[in-house]
Order: C-alpha cells, then sequence, then structure tokens
C-alpha cells in the first residue's frame, strides 16, 4: 500500500507501474446535521479534530466560512513527542490534527462536526485513512470543553443508531490532550502543492466534494496560516 511520504518521493505513474494503491480520496455524503448542539455564546471557538493525513482535513477547513483558522499538528499524547517522524513511528499517543478556530456566531460546532463526518474523512476506518495506515492516523474528536465532548458524543451515537455509513463509527472522544502544532513545512501543504500527487489524488476531492455538497459554505479562498502565529 502506498503511504504519504512514497508519494512525496515517486512519480505518481511509478506508484502506479509498482503496482501500489491509489485512491481518488475518500467517499463523502451529506450526513444529517446533530441533533444536539452548543449554544452561541463565545465570540471565537476552537475545535481540534483528527482524520487521517493533516494535510486533507486543514485544506477542508481553510475552504469553510465562518473558520477563522486551521491549523495542522498532533493532539493525544505528550509535547515531547509533538515532532513528525516520531509521531510517524505510531507509538506516541498522538493523532495528525487540526485545530480549528471559527467564529460561532457564523458557523456552529455541529456544522463542523457535520463537514468532518461528511468530507474530511471516513469515521468507519480504524487507524487508517485512504493510504495512510497507523494509530497516528486514527479519528478522533479532541474536545475543547464539555460542551464540546456532549455536542459529539451525542451526534456519534445519532449517526450511529441512523446507520448514515453501513458500519460502526469508529471515532473517538478523547478528553483533555493538548494541541501541538505541526512542522512550518505541513501548513498550507494543499494550498502549496495542490499538484503533489498524494493531494491530487486524496485531498483535493474532499475539497471539492466541500463544494458540492456545502455549497453555502464554502469559500473559494483559502483561510491560510502563512507566516502567522501559530
Amino acid at each position: 500500500m502506498a503511504t504519504r511520504r512514497s508519494f512525496l518521493t515517486l512519480g505518481l505513474a511509478a506508484i502506479v507501474a509498482a503496482g501500489c494503491s491509489v485512491r481518488a480520496g475518500e467517499p463523502s455524503r451529506l450526513v444529517p446535521p446533530p441533533l444536539q448542539d452548543e449554544a452561541p455564546g463565545a465570540i471565537i471557538e476552537t475545535a481540534v479534530l483528527a482524520g487521517g493525513c493533516f494535510w486533507g482535513v486543514q485544506g477542508v477547513f481553510q475552504h469553510v466560512k465562518g473558520v477563522t483558522s486551521a491549523v495542522s499538528g498532533y493532539a493525544g499524547g505528550d509535547g515531547s513527542a509533538a515532532h513528525y517522524e516520531t509521531v510517524g513511528t505510531g507509538r506516541t499517543g498522538h493523532a495528525e490534527s487540526v485545530r480549528v478556530t471559527f467564529d460561532p456566531r457564523r458557523i456552529s460546532y455541529g456544522r463542523i462536526l457535520q463537514i468532518y463526518f461528511s468530507v474530511a474523512h471516513d469515521p468507519t476506518q480504524l487507524n487508517h485513512q485512504g493510504p495512510d495506515h497507523g494509530p497516528q492516523y486514527r479519528s478522533a474528536i479532541f474536545p475543547t470543553s464539555p460542551e464540546q465532548a456532549r455536542v459529539a458524543q451525542a451526534y456519534i451515537a445519532q449517526l450511529d443508531r441512523a446507520r448514515v455509513f453501513g458500519a460502526p463509527i469508529v471515532t473517538r472522544v478523547e478528553l483533555n490532550r493538548p494541541f501541538f502544532p505541526a512542522e512550518d513545512y505541513h501548513q498550507d501543504y494543499l494550498a502549496r502543492y495542490p499538484t503533489d500527487p498524494y493531494i491530487a489524488q486524496n485531498d483535493l476531492p474532499k475539497v471539492r466534494q466541500l463544494q458540492r455538497l456545502f455549497p453555502a459554505l464554502y469559500s473559494p479562498t483559502p483561510v491560510l496560516v502563512g507566516n502567522r502565529r501559530l
């Protein structure tokens, strides 16, 4: 199975010739909105989400109206281990994650989760997404408040009861796990390298599905990290 690193070092033709699997992104579907959501309150809020390679998850949320920042990073483990090469061993407890900062007056936490489950990844895949395998690619939500935890757990139960995916959701809700920004070279990766074979095959289709399934929430201009402080 092709890994992300092999996409970075090999051309797409070479990967196909070698017999490796290349997928055009995970299947997307518009899942029902959550029956329970946060009450509007704060002027700014953050959500931390993991769903496979952080390049694609970041790229999706950078195109969502109401999102003011989306930063790739790590959550689930200790700060001392929050480095790409170390996380890649799969033994740190970390998952590649994205910290999504948003204006709850424009988009709710529940709507953020609806996009996460509909477009950003496949929540029925245990410890892998697309060509990437390992616990660092698990599906996980890291609530930043008890209210977020309540909404996330209720939404997972709601989607499972409705059998939306045809398989159980394996997304974990992991409490009290800090977020650590990833290295600069991982930020804005989709926007900077749209022709990268890995991005073209696995992540750009997610952005197109965001536009198709959530046209009112899609922004053609991404909110980039750039030189802003992480």
